[in-house]
């Protein structure tokens, strides 16, 4: 039986990557789902960097805000979502996308995860939230533990760590082997480490100046907790610490804010660099061009 098509369009935070996905999703008859494990909540646009109204109104867009800020959502949830959308946009004829920064959804869905299942274990989860998160490591399964430090996010997420955990205790575990589903064909956009550090800056400016700390204020003052904030990491982990005085000035913190952002991107370009099938385009070069000569090719392939 032949596999369903799909394209992803991958990079690290302001690579261009969310444009590209749209430019190509216009292209082709696209639907893009967010690859983005921050994405899936609602609110915090600005914190995670989701596309505009205006952006969602020239595609569909799929597994944006489709949690609220505390719910559980695993990369098992995310890859069982693509697994139910991506024959529904293909019934549709059009084409789905995966479109994100979250290497590990991306994995979960083109290589085919076998994720493990299990069942709650309250004892067990409070048992480990008394727990240091360094402490809460040595306790997952390696291969879990290895998927996990691909996304930065989820590694740091406590919630999420004693999840997998609850998991392979109570029996559930990976199969032997990956099963993929599909016909993938990934896209890279990647810059000049200076280029995309300056690229970087500027977004950031950009959402602090549209009120990103707002967003994160807001939510505060609407008696959201700051656990939560802590647990999604990067801009929402800095703009608390920041709400909550830890910084000298405005100034200390965007600085700090922008250091992490490059430090993440770093290790975003580590866990895609270790993916041999992806297909690098160059920033300065024509890469839309050559994106969509790559994806036309790869759709009229029998």
């Amino acid at each position: 039986m032949e596999k369903e098509k799909l394209i992803c369009v991958v990079g690290t935070n302001a690579s261009g990557k969310s444009a590209l996905g749209i430019a190509l999703a216009q292209r082709f008859g696209g639907e893009i789902l967010s690859a983005d494990s921050r994405q899936i909540f609602e609110g915090f646009d600005l914190c995670c960097g989701k596309v505009t109204a205006e952006e969602r109104a020239l595609v569909p867009h799929h597994l944006l805000d489709v949690r609220k800020i505390g719910e559980p959502f695993s990369v098992s949830d995310y890859q069982s979502e693509c697994y139910r959308l991506i024959p529904e946009i293909v019934g549709r004829g059009h084409v789905p996308m995966l479109v994100g920064g979250t290497g590990l959804y991306v994995s979960a869905v083109v290589k085919g995860y076998a994720l493990m299942q299990g069942e709650p274990d309250e004892a067990l989860r409070k048992e480990l939230e008394g727990k240091e998160l360094e402490a809460l490591y040595p306790l997952l399964p390696p291969q879990e533990l290895q998927r996990l430090k691909g996304n930065p996010s989820d590694y740091r997420n406590k919630r999420r760590i004693i999840r997998c955990i609850e998991k392979s205790r109570s029996g559930g575990q990976g199969a032997a082997e990956n099963a993929p589903r599909y016909d993938a064909l990934q896209l890279g956009l990647t810059w000049p480490m200076e280029v995309l550090q300056r690229r970087i800056d500027e977004r950031l400016d950009a959402r602090l100046k549209q009120g990103m700390v707002d967003e994160v204020r807001d939510y505060l003052s609407a008696g959201g907790e700051g656990r939560y904030l802590m647990d999604l990491g990067l801009e929402y982990r800095f703009i608390y610490r920041y709400l909550q005085g830890e910084f000298e000035s405005e100034a200390a913190f965007r600085a700090a804010l922008s250091t992490a952002i490059r430090q993440f991107s770093k290790r975003q370009m580590t866990w895609f660099r270790r993916d041999g099938s992806i297909h690098w385009l160059h920033g300065e070069g024509d890469y839309l061009s050559e994106a969509a000569a790559l994806a036309e090719a790869f759709l009229q392939k029998e």
